[in-house]
């Protein structure tokens, strides 16, 4: 490489460090050369060495393995879900592109989240779906430790709800308004006031083949808890349901007829159908700002206050946390009407309970 006694005089061409049999990188200077066989040198001894971290391919890079993740993803979950997570998972991709993995830790991460120009409960689903993508790579062997992730606080937001004599009366004028086109229709709305469980897509999805009308069942296969659930229909709406004329296995139960212009009869309904008549039914009504989820679910999840423990309510709206259910189960205007009136009594030194009122003195 050099002459000892003339150091001036040095091979000045390009060098090349083999490492193995897979690591190979050409340098300009000499010195460049050396510092990097000892880094190299210095990761065997270390156990860290990855001949993988070397190659012009960057095989660990996130955009290559985020490709790899999404064709292993595609074949696991459904459509739509799918189509969430490319999307969070493309994102990601165009800000850490050829980033190794191993190299991705607290700080880039936060970074990424920092530059996320959307709320905090979107950020916050970006990085549950890019842990998703490091547990992947963790069960791989491809990373030794799933790094931390930056913690992103928010509220989930209450939907606005209405009175049970209310929601009625907006199931009503939905049969009212929409039984010529398909009775279907109000029957899927009175579900979803009925069977607070169910979640109008999983409704939709809803085929002959998942309704037992012997023992009165609905089977939901795919629902959001990510394992299938088991609704009992009341007695009513088993005789109800078998007013409809059957139809083949794999049809879906809520699908179009011929009356309806650019639907094929059979079809499935669409994803806005059941939102649209509810919208419809509550503007004739001159109701407002109730949508409906709001309007089907969540009130008739609140209007269970009066019948039912919280863990029997739970148990209907078959969530998995108490976080997600809390959005559902509000303390009753009753019971805080009650403890207000309590302050109220302790401010004039009276307290009232059982119909006796008991000043207090001292």
């Amino acid at each position: 490489m050099f002459c000892p006694k003339h150091p001036e005089q040095q091979a000045t061409a390009r060098f090349l460090v083999q490492f193995g049999r897979k690591t190979r990188k050409r340098f300009s200077h000499y010195e460049q050369a050396e510092r990097f066989l000892d880094g190299l040198r210095y990761e065997v001894d270390q156990g860290t060495f990855d001949y993988r971290d070397y190659l012009s391919t960057k095989p660990l890079s996130f955009s290559n393995l985020s490709k790899q993740y999404l064709i292993k993803k595609k074949t696991k979950v459904r459509k739509g879900t799918f189509s969430h997570i490319k999307n969070y998972i493309s994102v990601a991709d165009s800000f850490f592109g050829n980033t190794n993995v191993k190299n991705i830790q607290f700080a880039q991460l936060e970074d990424f989240t920092d530059s996320l120009k959307v709320g905090n409960k979107t950020k916050s689903c970006y990085l549950s779906y890019i842990h998703d993508f490091f547990t992947w790579l963790y069960n791989r062997k491809e990373i030794q430790c799933i790094p931390d992730f930056p913690k992103i606080y928010f509220e989930l937001g209450y939907r606005k709800t209405v009175d049970k004599e209310t929601q009625r009366e907006i199931i009503e004028e939905v049969y009212r308004i929409s039984s010529h086109v398909n009775p279907k229709i109000g029957l899927a709305i009175k579900f979803l006031s009925t069977y607070i469980s169910i979640r109008p897509n999983e409704l939709r999805n809803l085929k002959e083949k998942d309704i037992d009308h012997i023992q009165g069942f609905l089977f939901i296969p795919h629902p959001k808890e990510k394992r299938p659930k088991l609704v009992p229909l009341i007695d009513d709406d088993i005789q109800l349901m078998k007013t409809f004329p059957p139809g083949l296995p794999d049809l879906y139960f809520f699908r179009h007829d011929s009356k309806v212009k650019g639907c094929p009869a059979g079809s499935r309904f669409g994803v806005n159908i059941f939102y649209k008549w509810w919208k419809k039914a509550c503007d004739n009504l001159g109701i407002v700002d109730v949508d409906l989820y709001g309007g089907t679910r969540h009130s008739s999840a609140v209007g269970l206050r009066e019948f039912a423990t919280p863990e029997e309510i739970r148990r209907a709206t078959m969530h998995s946390t108490n976080k997600a259910f809390e959005r559902y189960y509000m303390t009753s205007k009753e019971e805080l009407q009650g403890v207000y009136q309590a302050t109220r009594n302790c401010d004039t030194g009276v307290i009232r309970k059982g119909g006796v009122e008991k000043k207090i003195t001292g």
